[in-house]
């Protein structure tokens, strides 16, 4: 019997290579052969991070170009998402031709990011099988399958835009969203609007009869949108933590030693702060952030990419590192998997993108959201409104969380005993999800089996 050889290709972004590659090394364990495909750009920032051969002998770490230049923007979605279906669609062709005719094991399933349709359409015309995976909050997901109905009921026009701002919900038992929020809205160009919004449509028309529907989720976290979306079929939360596995597939160096400097913290009393890969800030708002920090007369880790500012200079406040040098550490990229789980974290002040939202809630850590874009926004819903685990920050008239908030908020979420139980009991919960004989296992367990059909 041949081994069975599946192709995994995410959405060229961080928050979506991840849990991909973290199913990818799940699948490799099971005996699968994998072929992992990033973009040339991103794959080659993913080899520059790995100091050794930790994805196993079954994942081989392939690329096809993006057609971007390498001094282009890839946090422009709208290049990004042009550039995919004129270059990658037929890259990703030759590529499986050339794996077809040169190995034993011939391809027999792509499993790609919800956001990648078009690559079911390569599917689909080479006789491939379909495994869509979906790496954020499946809500979301349910989300893009509404939008038929979201149309006929006045709430979106046929570009996606809503019609007026107004909080609405998919079903009766899910948070509520505001239109303002959704994920669309949050970019500024028009242009790359509706290029996104006709990606998504033609992503749900691709994966809608698909064989398997599968999501970086469970049952506990989400249980009305897999009521509402039945086919969803949750198999998370994927984490390394829970195959006592290593995350790889990070874009940016991780700097271990601040996992030194945790041991030397007390026990509960670091606040950890990480914004993602996306999120920018303008020089006011960092030094804000920054200041506050300081005000809570506490030990803070936080990760501060190269490009987190606007500005290319250093925007901290005049002194602040030489104030802060016994109590903060800054580092560029952080193992955050393994702060998420240090003894010493208290509290997570986080942007709130899915992976961050999972890794702290599988962790019992309580969380100061700080939404940025896209589905932060709802997943601060979850975090506040469902789950009931982490607090909001109030923004002035300008639109900024000034220090006076972020100091008020961090003594208001420390102080809060019964928030944190709520924390620890989510830990539970999402620890029992994924051991054998429970929803997620079960799910996982049968996509494996599907897969060796």
């Amino acid at each position: 019997m041949e081994t069975p050889h599946v192709l995994a290709i995410p959405y060229p972004a961080q928050g979506h290579a991840i849990p991909l590659l973290e199913l990818a090394q799940r699948l490799a364990q099971h005996g699968f052969k994998v072929t992992f495909v990033n973009s040339e750009f991103n794959h080659k920032r993913v080899m520059n991070t790995l100091d050794e051969d930790n994805v196993g002998n079954h994942v081989n770490l392939v690329s096809i170009p993006d057609g971007l230049e390498p001094w282009e923007d890839r946090n422009d979605l709208g290049k990004l998402t042009a550039s995919t279906l004129e270059v990658m669609l037929g890259k990703l062709e030759e590529l499986i031709e050339k794996i077809n005719a040169t190995d034993n094991n011939k391809i027999n399933c792509i499993i790609a990011d919800g956001c990648q349709g078009w690559t079911f359409e390569v599917a689909e015309k080479m006789g491939i099988r379909r495994g869509p995976f979906y790496p954020a909050a499946a809500a979301l997901w349910a989300l893009g399958f509404s939008i038929p109905q979201l149309i006929a009921d006045g709430i979106i026009d046929s570009y996606g835009t809503p019609v007026k701002s107004q909080m609405i919900q998919l079903s009766p038992a899910m948070p509520s969203m505001n239109t303002e929020n959704f994920p669309r809205m949050c970019l500024q160009n028009e242009n790359t609007k509706n290029i996104l919004f006709g990606l998504n449509t033609r992503t749900i028309r691709a994966v809608k009869f698909a064989d398997w529907l599968i999501c970086n989720s469970s049952y506990e976290l989400e249980p009305a949108a897999f009521s509402l979306f039945p086919n969803f079929l949750p198999i998370g939360p994927l984490l390394p933590s829970n195959r006592l596995g290593k995350s790889i597939g990070q874009f940016w160096p991780e700097d271990s030693t601040c996992l030194e400097w945790l041991d030397q913290q007390p026990a509960r009393s670091v606040i950890y702060v990480a914004f993602g890969s996306f999120t920018v800030f303008d020089q006011i708002q960092f030094q804000e952030l920054a200041m506050g920090l300081e005000l809570s007369n506490r030990p803070f880790l936080w990760e501060v990419r190269p490009d987190i500012t606007e500005e290319v200079n250093d925007s901290y406040p005049t002194g602040f590192k030489e104030r802060v040098a016994t109590r903060g550490r800054m580092v560029g990229w952080a193992p955050q998997d393994k702060v998420l789980g240090h003894p010493s974290v208290a509290c997570f002040l986080s942007h709130c993108g899915w992976n961050s939202t999972i890794e702290g809630a599988s962790n019992g850590i309580p969380f100061l959201c700080w939404p940025y874009s896209g589905d932060q926004f709802f997943n601060q819903s979850y975090i506040c409104d469902v789950w009931k685990i982490g607090l909001w920050f109030n923004r002035d008239e300008s639109g900024i969380i000034r220090k006076d908030e972020i100091n008020s908020k961090v003594e208001q979420l420390l102080a809060d005993e019964v928030l944190k139980a709520r924390a620890l009991h989510l830990k539970e919960v999402t620890a029992e999800t994924v051991k054998e004989g429970d929803c997620s296992s079960n799910n996982f367990n049968n996509f494996i089996e599907w897969l060796k059909e």
